[in-house]
């Protein structure tokens, strides 16, 4: 993990990052991050698709670990309570890429995370993850069981569905984790709340860093599988 001493110990942000790994074990290790290696701990709130409430096994750990709904108004309260809301743009369209696109962000939607970060005035911390692309690789996908199921798509891994429910735990993969400076945005720029090319050029900003924190810890990390 790496440049957490300048990341904000009160107040509120708006924490933005990468997306993958068909499992997104990526927003445990953010939180995780901040638990266990920030010198003053603090507990971040992910943002969550709105069909994980609807899982019932899904549905529990996502609520019992703290987590709520990818909703505007869930994350302005958020903001406003001084609390740290953990954002994944890409949404599933990162997490279910296939493995041959690893490391290459997908777009930002709309920018609601940006119009979030505007109306509160909460900086923009954008988070590079390297590591969340190897626990599953997804060669291929299986529509009909994904509509069976009601999820945005089925994965075929190296060891799923071959190996049953085996097949679930994450392969070992080395992870970097970078936490850039905070993004403060200035009172020009928040005056731009609601206009959307304004908030898209900031998304795009906030990407750009982001997916060059990506490409430099990739070149950074010896090996898929290596311990430093």
């Amino acid at each position: 993990h790496r440049d957490l001493h300048s990341f904000p110990t009160r107040r509120s942000s708006d924490l933005v990052s990468n997306h993958a790994g068909v499992i997104p074990y990526d927003g445990a290790m953010v939180r995780a991050a901040l638990l266990l290696e920030h010198h003053q701990p603090r507990h971040a709130r992910a943002l969550v698709l709105t069909g994980l409430f609807s899982m019932p096994g899904a549905s529990w750990l996502v609520r019992r670990t703290g987590n709520t709904l990818a909703h505007n108004a869930d994350a302005l309260r958020l903001l406003e309570s001084d609390e740290l809301v953990l954002v994944f743009p890409e949404g599933a369209k990162g997490t279910g890429k296939p493995y041959a696109d690893r490391y290459r962000l997908r777009r930002f939607g709309r920018g609601g995370f940006v119009e979030m970060a505007l109306r509160t005035g909460s900086p923009i911390i954008p988070i590079s993850i390297v590591g969340s692309e190897e626990i599953h690789p997804n060669l291929a996908e299986i529509p009909a069981l994904a509509k069976l199921l009601g999820m945005p798509y089925a994965p075929v891994t190296p060891t799923f569905p071959w190996l049953g429910p085996a097949g679930l735990i994450p392969l070992p993969s080395s992870w970097i984790i970078e936490f850039h400076p905070p993004l403060q945005l200035s009172a020009e720029e928040r005056k731009a709340a609601g206009d959307p090319a304004a908030m898209l050029a900031i998304s795009d900003r906030v990407r750009d860093v982001i997916q060059a924190g990506v490409y430099r810890n990739l070149k950074r990390r010896k090996s898929v599988f290596a311990l430093s």
